[in-house]
């Protein structure tokens, strides 16, 4: 059997699908109605990664991902009605590390499952991938495409958060908040400089651009188009 996976979700035709496809896929599946019911679960039978949903009755799908971040690192997928980069901002914070779309293809659902488990053994034997970039955590160092790159202290950290969260847009206040510990505020331009640090260093040798802006927002970890 595959992993353990803990649906959340009081849709009961869409927890049917979910369930239907995922038990399908090999996957051990527990599922709840309800927030309350899914946290106790996850404490009784910790998954390996939960879907969960925005809009729950009761107790909320944000309040439910703050809580399940405080009973361990499991990933947590959620499914949200509106595709805007403010429900990512606050799942983000809420401790969520991907998003899917309502309605959503089940090839793309079981895509993401399997990329947030591998990224979750990744992070069990430390070695963090994106594109020809490797971050090796255990030692602090990275290298990309066989060019080791000496980073500072902050630079490391500003890199694997992105690394953490890669093709998600990341805001400048999430940023500030969890590489420097606290709201730094828009007006310094010390995120800038870091990043502009960093980009220096990938592209040293010539490489194609990772860390990419987005206007008015932050930046993000991308494929270059």
């Amino acid at each position: 059997m595959k992993e353990r996976i803990l649906i959340i979700e009081d849709d009961e035709q869409i927890l049917k699908i979910l369930r239907r496809s995922l038990v399908y896929e090999g996957y051990q599946v527990d599922t709840a109605r309800d927030g309350e019911i899914g946290l106790n679960l996850s404490r009784d039978n910790r998954p390996a990664l939960v879907i969960l949903d925005w809009s729950l009755p009761g107790m909320g799908g944000l309040e439910v991902c703050r809580r399940l971040r405080e009973l361990g690192k499991q990933p947590v997928l959620m499914l949200t009605a509106k595709d805007v980069t403010e429900d990512q901002v606050q799942g983000l914070d809420a401790g969520a590390d991907d998003f899917v779309v309502k309605p959503f293809e089940l090839d793309e659902l079981l895509a993401r499952i399997r990329e947030l488990l591998r990224r979750s053994q990744v992070q069990r034997v430390p070695m963090l991938t994106f594109n020809d970039l490797v971050l090796d955590t255990s030692t602090r160092r990275a290298a990309r495409k066989n060019r080791t790159i000496k980073l500072t202290a902050k630079e490391y950290d500003l890199l694997e958060m992105f690394m953490r969260h890669p093709r998600l847009v990341l805001t400048r206040e999430i940023i500030f908040d969890r590489v420097w510990g606290y709201d730094f505020g828009g007006e310094s331009n010390v995120l800038d400089v870091y990043i502009r640090y960093l980009r220096q260093k990938l592209e040293a040798a010539g490489e194609t651009r990772l860390i990419h802006t987005v206007r008015s927002v932050g930046y993000v970890m991308r494929e270059t188009a």
